[in-house]
């Protein structure tokens, strides 16, 4: 018979609320927790090892959980939690009553594995918020880059904002996190040529060819990217701007920037 937890004031129930409120208990523990069946199907999908998978039947039934699980059942711990339980834990408005928790990927750079010929890599310095990193894990799964790197991150990519405005595109695809300086001298030993966008002495994104090894660099909408980037580029770009701002949201310019990108590649 499978586990059940029935009270919110579980000794397990507080420590699955402290991996999703507490960058320092994820860090801590090299635990994170995910909601949603998709995102539990994505995360198991892309090699995450899932440790537990709870389940409120009061919101998704047994059966339908071990239909949609069938392939995975074998692989985690499944434990039965209450409404209450669920409630306290559910981070979103709308809910599927799938929560699990999975381990940490190691995300050093030099875990990352790149495709031999001309790669395609997003890199995002600094972003603040964890939907912009969302939105931009999503852009780069839609375009199917083969790599995102975050330097500099003012948050671990397991943040459950993260995972939620990804919806769960944080574990579909390869991503790595380093400080600036170490970024920069990856892509060169690789041989990656780095486009920064930025406003300043550059020139349109549409003149330069990104059809070799390339890597995409955006920065955040109120600083840009730090001097370090500008210094390593081979060409500033920039997406010109007709109205009366000088900058947009950092996952629509990187939108822009990488399918123009892709579209050079499949021409």
């Amino acid at each position: 018979m499978h586990k059940q937890i029935l009270s919110p004031q579980n000794a397990k129930v507080k420590q699955l609320f402290q991996l999703r409120e507490k960058s320092r208990s994820r860090k801590k523990e090299q635990l994170f927790l995910i909601e949603g069946i998709q995102e539990t199907l994505l995360a198991l999908q892309g090699g995450y090892i899932v440790k537990d998978v709870y389940v409120c039947p009061d919101i998704l039934s047994i059966d339908d959980f071990n239909s949609q699980f069938s392939e995975y059942l074998t692989t985690f711990s499944f434990i039965e939690i209450s409404i209450e339980v669920y409630q306290k834990l559910a981070y979103r408005t709308s809910t599927e009553g799938v929560l699990a928790v999975a381990q940490w990927n190691n995300l050093n750079l030099d875990q990352l594995k790149l495709k031999e010929n001309n790669p395609l890599v997003l890199v995002a310095e600094a972003p603040e918020k964890p939907g912009n990193i969302g939105a931009l894990l999503r852009t780069a799964d839609a375009a199917g880059v083969d790599a995102v790197i975050i330097a500099n991150p003012r948050t671990d990519i397991y943040n459950p904002n993260i995972i939620r405005s990804s919806v769960g595109c944080v574990f579909t695809n390869a991503i790595a996190t380093g400080s600036t300086s170490e970024i920069i001298a990856y892509l060169s030993s690789k041989n990656i040529t780095i486009y920064s966008a930025i406003l300043q002495e550059a020139i349109s994104y549409t003149s330069q060819n990104y059809t070799q090894a390339s890597a995409i660099v955006v920065g955040t909408e109120h600083n840009g990217l730090s001097k370090e980037w500008r210094d390593a580029s081979k060409q500033n770009i920039i997406i010109p701007m007709h109205g009366s701002v000088d900058s947009m949201n950092v996952s629509v310019a990187a939108g822009i920037l990488i399918f123009e990108a892709k579209r050079q590649r499949s021409c």
